[in-house]
């Protein structure tokens, strides 16, 4: 049997690279794009098949890389479209962008990324999807739900739209057999993890941090036959965090 295909965003760290190697180990056939390339341990996996070098948030990078998807799946169905690729701008100093201080650049910078580019994905790759019987997971936030002391307004409200989104198109592309679901990571341990995150964990219930590879699990059963009648659903991967 033909290996099952996953196209995943913003892979080259942090919880892409363990979806990655999640997948790969289940035995997928693996096509990634990241603004970075990945390291050459990385590039050994004989299932990881492409990585494409872009910048989603550009808007005729995201056109290019649609096309050279396409090319790469030459017909074949596409089992799971993984909507990972997400920026979160900080000040000089680091602390949070809000709505009175922010730039408004920023804020479409980070709209076109983390909520244009999952929406543009899924229409230009609607067909595949619809031969594989696909699912698409977006990956939300917790931010997106309630004020973060860390992740900034632009950040927040674009995984709050992030989650609407998925709600929209799960309804949608249920027509064409395809679901689609979120995953909503708390405190994660990546580099996107500020560095007074610390003193979070009297606020999760499970006193820890969680792993990429926590969330990664999740992202392959929602892709997998076990989940397939779960659609529409935001799973939050928070240690509980989200219950205050």
């Amino acid at each position: 049997m033909e290996k099952p295909i996953i196209l995943l965003t913003g892979a080259s760290r942090g919880i892409g690279h363990a979806t990655v190697k999640r997948f790969s180990d289940d035995g997928w056939r693996v096509i990634t794009c990241s603004r970075d390339d990945v390291p050459p341990e990385c590039k050994r996996d004989p299932n990881w098949t492409r990585h494409i070098t872009a910048d989603l948030a550009d808007a005729d990078n995201l056109d290019d890389f649609i096309a050279e998807v396409k090319d790469e799946l030459a017909g074949a169905p596409l089992q799971a479209l993984v909507n990972n690729a997400g920026v979160s701008p900080k000040a000089p100093f680091q602390e949070r962008l809000g709505c009175l201080n922010g730039d408004l650049a920023d804020w479409r910078s980070v709209f076109q990324l983390n909520f244009f580019t999952p929406v543009t994905l899924g229409r230009a790759l609607a067909p595949a999807l619809a031969q594989g019987k696909g699912a698409i997971v977006n990956v939300t936030s917790i931010a997106g739900h309630k004020v973060h002391p860390f992740a900034g307004s632009a950040y927040a409200t674009s995984k709050a739209a992030l989650s609407a989104l998925t709600r929209e198109m799960a309804v949608e592309f249920a027509q064409i057999g395809v679901r689609v679901n979120a995953v909503a990571p708390g405190e994660i341990e990546t580099a996107m993890l500020s560095p007074n995150t610390d003193v979070l964990i009297p606020r999760i219930p499970l006193q820890k941090l969680g792993t990429p590879d926590d969330v990664a699990a999740t992202i392959l059963y929602l892709c997998k036959p076990d989940s397939v009648y779960i659609t529409g659903t935001e799973i939050f991967v928070t240690g509980g965090q989200h219950l205050y």
